[in-house]
């Protein structure tokens, strides 16, 4: 079973050090354990349980990061028939623009079970958590030994990767996340719903279950905006989420704490690098963030972890874990991927804030056109669902 030591306890030496114990790092130990490497989880998180358990925000995950988790046994089935559904087939999606523009995404459709999973923060960490407990190739630490391979996956503020100095471009936006979780009248049906208007951009994510009354906020808005809604009556924030959605699921009621994030488009100049402390390669938010406007973050972010681990156990018999040549792989397979992503949330972004009534115009025309294509549609569809 994994066990935590203290600095001092462990001299063991391990195959490959990962920083970070948040759903990415916590996947790739597992990952990498079950091709029986020696793993050193380095969690400075203090009480991460309870971090979890007031984190309001809910992943939308795609079928091959759910192939990933389940490959490791940390899918967050529900563990008894009494119990609140942590994951939320998505079966529909729809998409509205501030003139008429409307876009809508069907399972059935695409012959697919789902065209996504809405998973809750807490369940998803404490099921990770608990399968790192039960596995004797990891080992638990509060500082960081000597590997191989360190890979940082700390987020996007992580000093790891500046100490090993790793640049990171960041291009912030004027706007802040903001998230909460709502009751609602009427049931969600298992539909995530979208809002582009005014230059904000407003989701609300089915939770609790298919035939659930549970939704997750999630609204871009400007920072002045986001600091006030934090200081806000929650039932203001509730009325008035209920008024940009056109009353879509009836009177709403705030059943959490409300957050807030500063948005950002960050990636990292280099993935990989060789130091005079051995190899390190970035994964997760550490080598790149988002706006969240299409849902992708952490599903990019266990990709990168499933690659890493592919390529670690492709490689050839005389190579190192730390070999340059070997990691270039992984860094090739995942940059173009991100970038590609990072770019189309950039380009919606500009796109849906910029103020000029011809570009408002011209873009809910091509929500409409996009809507009718047929092939196009399947292909967008299953490039996100990383089919």
């Amino acid at each position: 079973m994994a066990t935590t030591a203290p600095p001092s306890t462990s001299t063991r030496r391990f195959d490959v050090t990962v920083r970070g114990g948040g759903v990415v790092g916590q996947t790739l130990a597992l990952l990498l354990a079950r091709d029986r490497l020696k793993v050193a989880l380095v969690d400075n998180t203090a009480t991460p349980d309870n971090a979890a358990r007031h984190d309001v925000r809910a992943y939308a995950l795609n079928a091959a990061s759910r192939a990933v988790l389940e490959s490791v046994r940390a899918w967050p089935d529900d563990a008894s028939a009494n119990a609140t559904p942590a994951t939320t087939p998505v079966q529909s999606m729809q998409v509205w623009g501030d003139d008429g523009g409307a876009v809508r995404f069907d399972a059935g459709q695409q012959n697919l079970g789902a065209l996504n999973w809405i998973v809750d923060v807490s369940a998803l960490e404490q099921r990770l958590r608990s399968a790192v407990d039960f596995q004797p190739g990891i080992e638990r630490l509060n500082e960081a030994p000597t590997s191989s391979l360190t890979v940082v996956c700390e987020g996007k503020r992580s000093q790891t990767r500046a100490d090993f100095g790793l640049e990171f471009a960041v291009q912030p936006y004027p706007h802040k996340g903001v998230a909460a979780r709502l009751r609602c009248e009427r049931p969600h049906g298992g539909v995530a719903r979208q809002w582009f208007q005014d230059g904000e951009v407003m989701a609300l994510l089915p939770l609790e279950g298919e035939h659930g009354h549970a939704v997750a906020l999630v609204w871009s808005v400007p920072t002045a905006k986001a600091d006030a809604w934090l200081q806000a009556d929650g039932q203001a924030l509730a009325e008035a989420v209920q008024a940009r959605c056109g009353n879509a699921l009836g009177p709403m009621s705030l059943i959490s704490s409300v957050q807030a994030w500063p948005l950002e488009l960050s990636r990292a100049r280099r993935w990989i690098a060789r130091t005079d402390r051995g190899a390190v390669a970035l994964a997760g938010d550490a080598a790149h963030a988002m706006h969240p406007l299409a849902g992708q973050g952490l599903n990019l972010g266990l990709a990168d972890a499933a690659e890493l681990a592919r390529v670690l156990h492709g490689r050839e018999y005389w190579r190192e874990l730390g070999d340059l040549k070997l990691l270039r792989r992984y860094e090739r397979a995942r940059a173009a991927d991100v970038s590609a992503m990072g770019w189309v949330t950039d380009s919606l972004f500009g796109l849906f804030s910029h103020s000029d009534t011809r570009i408002q115009g011209l873009r809910n025309w091509g929500m409409k056109g996009f809507d009718r294509s047929g092939m196009l549609k399947h292909w967008v569809v299953r490039r996100a669902t990383g089919l």
